[in-house]
């Protein structure tokens, strides 16, 4: 068995996915916007992570922008059959590298084509619908006049399954009522918490959880106790937040990004990291702090 196939599986849509997956966020250039510095790493990297057995992928077309999905293209079109790309809309950026919102249904309706045309496909496998009410952090807000948009595609077959992102308990339910939401991806990691209900929630329900910046995003997590435990273990810190994160609940599918070959063979690796009772209370205690 490899490394990634100790990580288990999980249901992402009518597909089981391997539950350690791939961001491509980082395959951008700096800010995760315009091209990146070595495009040919960055084909490589995504080859190696198919060969390493990823069966799912995190994108969007807003990631450069179009940068991600057309190096995605590029390096594995056509797609293998097990592949699951999930892509992300509702936001766009600026000519200065800004995070907008871009919700209304025309440019909901747009930024679906731009992802099937930038990824060569004719169909979506999952689209989440990113909610921007609040940058920092999700905020109440009627989230029904979007959902409503990604149903009418669905029905027009270019999007399989939906799901939501950046989003309040409440909201995912008024999705529910008029989709089946087959994935939430909000911010979560060892020092953020937030959602530990609602993970639980979700896993009763059989849905997947997906966190992003799970190793912390443009801010590295940072935590004494982290790098004592992972000099203890023989791992890097990273690593370790990533293994707390696969034992956290068995609905959480990871999608740790990178641009390095090296990096991504040490996050693909943490499924062999093995966590005793003892070091999960102390790794648990760092988000309770």
């Amino acid at each position: 068995m490899s490394s990634i196939e100790k990580s288990g599986t999980y249901r992402l849509g009518d597909r089981s996915v391997k539950r350690l997956g791939y961001g491509a966020m980082q395959l951008a250039g700096p800010g995760v916007f315009g091209p990146p510095k070595d495009r040919a790493q960055a084909v490589a990297v995504l080859r190696a992570a198919i060969g390493a057995g990823v069966d799912h992928i995190d994108t969007s077309d807003f990631y450069g922008p179009h940068v991600t999905n057309q190096i995605i293209r590029e390096a594995l079109h056509p797609y293998p059959a097990d592949l699951t790309i999930v892509t992300k809309v509702g936001g766009k950026r600026g000519s200065d590298g800004s995070w907008l919102k871009a919700d209304a249904p025309d440019e909901l309706r747009s930024a679906v084509h731009d992802n099937l045309r930038n990824l060569g496909l004719d169909v979506l496998d999952v689209v989440n619908m990113r909610f921007m009410f609040d940058p920092h952090h999700p905020a109440e807000g009627p989230v029904e006049p979007q959902i409503e948009v990604l149903a009418e595609l669905q029905r027009q077959g270019l999007i399989r399954h939906i799901g939501v992102s950046h989003v309040t308990p409440a909201q995912i339910k008024a999705a529910q009522r008029i989709v089946d939401v087959v994935c939430v991806q909000n911010l979560y990691n060892l020092v953020r918490r937030d959602d530990d209900t609602l993970i639980d929630e979700l896993a009763a329900e059989g849905i997947a959880y997906v966190p992003y910046f799970p190793l912390g995003g443009f801010s590295p997590l940072q935590s004494e106790t982290l790098n004592t435990l992972a000099t203890r273990l023989g791992v890097t810190p990273m690593q370790l937040a990533l293994a707390w994160l696969l034992r956290r609940s068995p609905n959480i599918l990871l999608i740790p990004g990178t641009s390095s070959p090296a990096h991504l063979e040490q996050n693909l690796a943490v499924a062999e990291i093995e966590l005793d009772e003892a070091t999960l209370t102390e790794l648990d205690a760092i988000g309770k702090s």
